[in-house]
């Protein structure tokens, strides 16, 4: 086997399956364990954007309070972009323990951007009515308003998905791997961008580098959101290999960055 091994402490990564044999691309089912991951942080997301529209709900009863209490409209509006938040990044990470399937457009897009859009149900109508409200006056609108413009930016890019997971994508990237090693088996690092199929591997082995984790591809997604494969390891594996150079591996990118 090309993988001379690496003296770097290797965490193998619990779950899921690591065939010995290559095997012809298949649908990609999430694991049971991490489907029950996923359940969790849908769930803890979910009591977190009803917590931010609740929040939402007291400020807006607030501005029918005369005279305003602008200081604590303003925290308000700061606890509910935190709980927005919150839900964002759990939502986005739940997706990544069961993605959804490209085959529903309809279902793919609002399960990876639902974030964006409990964002713009959580802040909107608060904006609208601020602007709209006819006791805040001069700089008291307009400190206001602007926070609350700036907290609908910030919750919705954080709802936004800009590189959705899907099964289809695991899939691939599950079969690219297993169609150049014979084996769902990768290494990452904490800080790392890419998944190696060879744990000697150089933008790996590094002084900075002092733990290597293994697992599955979508171990390495679901953990770190890495969904690239490592143009080194895919090149030296073929050359030990004796694979002609030119044998094409899918989604392999020219830039090798780590």
């Amino acid at each position: 086997m090309p993988d001379k091994g690496t003296k770097k402490k290797l965490t193998h990564v619990e779950g899921g399956e690591t065939p010995s044999a290559a095997q012809e691309a298949k649908p990609f089912v999430a694991a049971p364990e991490s489907k029950a991951k996923a359940k969790k942080f849908r769930l803890f997301s979910i009591l977190s954007w009803i917590v931010a529209i609740g929040l939402e709900v007291g400020a807006i009863l607030m501005l029918k309070k005369v005279p305003i209490n602008t200081t604590w409209l303003i925290v308000l509006i700061v606890a509910d972009l935190i709980f927005a938040v919150i839900g964002n990044l759990l939502w986005k990470k739940a997706n990544r323990f069961d993605p959804a399937s490209e085959k529903d457009k309809f279902r793919f897009f609002i399960q990876n951007q639902l974030g964006a859009i409990i964002a713009v149900i959580a802040f909107l109508p608060l904006v609208i009515l601020i602007f709209t409200n006819k006791d805040l006056k001069g700089k008291q609108k307009g400190l206001v308003g602007a926070i609350a413009v700036i907290a609908l930016l910030i919750a919705g890019f954080t709802g936004i998905d800009f590189n959705p997971p899907s099964q289809e994508e695991y899939a691939a990237q599950t079969a690219q791997v297993e169609q150049l090693t014979g084996q769902n088996h990768v290494f990452w690092t904490k800080s790392g961008t890419k998944y190696h199929v060879l744990s000697d591997c150089q933008h790996i082995n590094t002084k900075k580098t002092d733990e290597i984790f293994e697992g599955t591809v979508a171990q390495a997604r679901e953990l770190k959101n890495i969904s690239e494969l490592c143009k080194t390891c895919a090149a030296r594996w073929k050359k030990e290999k004796g694979l002609p150079a030119e044998t094409t591996i899918p989604a392999v990118e020219e830039e090798q960055t780590e």
